[in-house]
């Protein structure tokens, strides 16, 4: 039996199983509700912000091109909301399974993808804090950000073209159905290559975060200096990096293995398939989080970005207009 006539028996047995969508109608749909206003708030704010800031190094490049990716995926959130709450017509549910939900993973790959980028940027900063390599050049990462975009952007756009069976009220119950046997085979390759994507960023990682940590862990052990506490809550800030890599994608991708392979064989127990799709829909929630917590890397790892943020720039007022009125008294006590 080949791949496609595989995933085709899996598909057909799957839809004996009555999908419990309870949780997922109900439940998940506020959820994002609450992120998808949260991401807007953040990510409007920090989009202000870079738009006063240079793209003078490859860090604020690639923190550029997370913001995109994070607004394009934020927006994408409402779709996602009136349909799985069943708030819309089913014409809106074919929407998202043809377009929305596709432009939402492009924009989830590329984000972890510029979070390995990040990681390596950090890594190179440390490791040689003032080499000028050609890979710490911004046009560098310019060249590099836009041939991600166009890579994933391009994989998925057959996902696009291929869910093109015709739409009907019971079909776009699940999205899998609205796709032929091509359709099938390249939307379990896309599975493939975007677990690949992960497993190679978070490998690259976890080996660039070692050589970090034992450069930090150096640095505090020959540091005698009174500013020693300082410095290492500094270099502690370097790993907010990896800590929102494993917070938000991490478990989605563990789930997803094995909820991709009781989609595309009939072997799998109903009551099992109903928990996966579960776990499934639970960590990419987590996953989706992402857009409220890449902020906390520009907020930990960008000078530029903090000094730009519209509470930093008051406080600096404040403190400036405190110590010239200590001047102006300290002038009219000496007078």
């Amino acid at each position: 039996m080949n791949t496609t006539s595989a995933v085709l028996k899996g598909l057909n047995g799957s839809e004996q199983c009555v999908r419990d969508t309870r949780v997922a109608q109900l439940v998940f749909p506020v959820l994002y509700t609450v992120l998808f206003f949260s991401g807007i708030l953040l990510n409007s704010l920090a989009l202000w912000v870079f738009l006063h800031i240079p793209s003078s190094s490859t860090f604020i490049v690639y923190l550029k091109n997370t913001l995109v990716a994070d607004m394009v995926m934020t927006l994408m959130l409402p779709f996602k909301i009136v349909s799985d709450a069943r708030l819309g017509p089913w014409q809106l549910r074919a929407f998202v399974c043809r377009f929305s939900a596709i432009i939402f993973y492009v924009t989830m790959y590329v984000g972890i993808i510029l979070l390995g980028l990040i990681a390596f940027d950090r890594f190179l900063k440390i490791l040689r804090p003032f080499g000028k390599f050609f890979v710490q050049r911004p046009a560098f990462a310019k060249t590099v950000s836009a041939l991600i975009w166009i890579l994933l952007v391009s994989l998925s756009l057959p996902n696009v073209i291929l869910t093109n069976r015709e739409a009907t009220p019971s079909l776009v119950r699940k999205c899998a159905s609205l796709k032929g046997p091509l359709g099938l085979w390249w939307h379990q390759l896309v599975n493939n290559i975007s677990q690949a994507i992960f497993w190679t960023v978070l490998v690259l990682m976890l080996l660039f975060y070692v050589v970090i940590a034992k450069k930090v862990y150096n640095s505090y052990r020959r540091s005698k200096s009174k500013d020693s506490k300082n410095n290492r809550r500094l270099g502690g800030k370097v790993f907010v990096v990896v800590a929102v890599f494993f917070v938000c994608f991490a478990p989605f991708h563990f789930a997803r293995v094995p909820y991709t392979h009781s989609q595309t064989n009939n072997k799998t127990d109903c009551r099992l398939q109903n928990q996966l799709f579960i776990a499934k829909e639970t960590t990419l929630f987590l996953a989706t989080t992402n857009i409220c917590m890449d902020p906390l890397i520009y907020i930990f790892l960008c000078r530029k970005f903090t000094e730009r943020l519209p509470c930093m720039k008051w406080r600096q007022s404040t403190a400036s207009g405190q110590e010239n009125h200590s001047s102006q008294t300290d002038n009219i006590t000496l007078s």
